[in-house]
């Protein structure tokens, strides 16, 4: 038996089912415009019954400053807008690659060597992949 009380499961929800249209999606994706980050996609997760999360979306910053700027606008952003915070974020000593866990979301926002070693969006080339590009 597990105590429950030392134990959290990052579980994604089965109830409520994000789509692009939501507001916290949609707010994320404003929020790394606004900081002008580079090569922006979201990876549709829904129909691969493995995945952790609903959607990935990632994205480049152009050095160590702006990775941090974007992660934490973000957060700050999706707070006062969305009235969430994150599950849990990840990397912001490294400075190569934050990871923004939202549960239903998960955001990389990635230095271009790591996004290209990495190949996220390869590895889950199952997903339906959308470009978002700031107007």
């Amino acid at each position: 038996m597990k105590n429950s009380t030392t134990t959290t499961t990052r579980k994604k929800s089965s109830i409520v089912r994000l789509t692009r249209n939501s507001k916290i999606f949609k707010n994320i994706i404003l929020a790394i415009q606004e900081k002008k980050a580079q090569h922006i996609v979201s990876l549709d997760l829904r129909k691969i019954p493995e995945a952790v999360a609903d959607f990935f979306i990632i994205c480049e910053a152009t050095n160590s400053t702006q990775l941090n700027a974007i992660a934490n606008f973000i957060e700050e952003d999706v707070r006062k807008k969305s009235g969430e915070m994150p599950y849990k974020h990840e990397g912001k000593h490294a400075q190569q690659w934050i990871l923004i866990d939202y549960v239903s979301i998960v955001v990389h926002v990635m230095m271009p060597e790591q996004r290209k070693f990495y190949q996220l969006e390869e590895l889950w080339s199952d997903a339906i992949v959308m470009e978002h590009i700031d107007d």
